[in-house]
């Protein structure tokens, strides 16, 4: 892969969440321009090669660093060594940014209940949404749903709540929805497609999935994606294609 299509960032710092979550920040050089939602293609060298993968950014599209949320993969070409990232290494960041999960790509219907829907590392997307003054204005309702295995997983619990304190002013529909699905003492603990299929979701937050208002965004692995998408499609609402419609996935997996 020509090094040419990337820039060489300094990684500023390194957060780690669980054993096998975390963190970091990186340089954002100033040509780097995306719109929240979509993704970035980092590289590490391993072994003289260029290994890249994609990382969706959890920064707001105005911050001067880049965010992303990481999971260590087991023996994973990429993550084995990004773990060990310390302060002031090196990492490739790919020139432009990639994705169309963003709120743009919504045309019909227009904008009144937004629905995130993530698991694990999926999280990061909507983070950024969330840091863009644009979507708190177009939208009566936000629900974040979140769902992890453990509660030591819920990470940016309390930087969720510094974002709404900080661009959600005079904003009254947020509700954030963590689900915890090894803990059968948790409020929610069932996977996201039977919390949907048995109404569950919807009655927790009292706001129902409307076919005429809903705008729903999946992000994380790709059979809770899968199978929430079915879910959604068996009551009544529709996948976003050429702007219409009310479900829309991230598909870099």
């Amino acid at each position: 892969m020509s090094l040419d299509k990337f820039t060489l960032e300094k990684v500023l710092s390194v957060h780690r969440w669980t054993d096998n979550l975390f963190s970091f920040t990186m340089t954002r050089p100033a040509h780097f321009k995306f719109t929240a939602g979509q993704f970035a293609r980092i590289g590490i060298k391993v072994a003289d090669d260029l290994v890249v993968r994609a990382y969706s950014v959890v920064s707001s599209p105005f911050d001067e660093t880049l965010e992303f949320f990481s999971i260590v993969v087991p023996d994973g070409a990429f993550t084995s060594h990004l773990q060990h990232l310390k302060v002031d290494d090196e990492i490739y960041l790919e020139k432009i940014p990639y994705g169309f999960l963003t709120l743009a790509r919504y045309q019909k219907p227009l904008p009144k209940d937004l629905w995130l829907l993530a698991t694990g590392t999926g999280l990061a997307p909507f983070l950024s949404m969330l840091q863009d003054f644009e979507t708190w204005q177009n939208y009566q309702s936000i629900l974040l749903v979140y769902s992890v295995r453990s509660a030591a997983e819920l990470a940016y619990v309390d930087q969720i709540q510094q974002i709404v304190d900080n661009f959600a002013e005079g904003h009254s529909g947020f509700q954030f929805v963590p689900i915890i699905t090894r803990d059968p003492q948790a409020d929610l603990h069932e996977r996201l497609p039977i919390l949907i299929e048995n109404g569950q979701l919807e009655q927790k937050v009292g706001l129902q999935f409307n076919p005429e208002s809903t705008h729903i965004m999946l992000c994380g692995n790709p059979q809770m994606v899968e199978d929430t998408k079915e879910a959604l499609k068996a009551r009544g609402l529709s996948m976003n294609r050429r702007g219409e419609g009310n479900i829309a996935v991230e598909n870099y997996w």
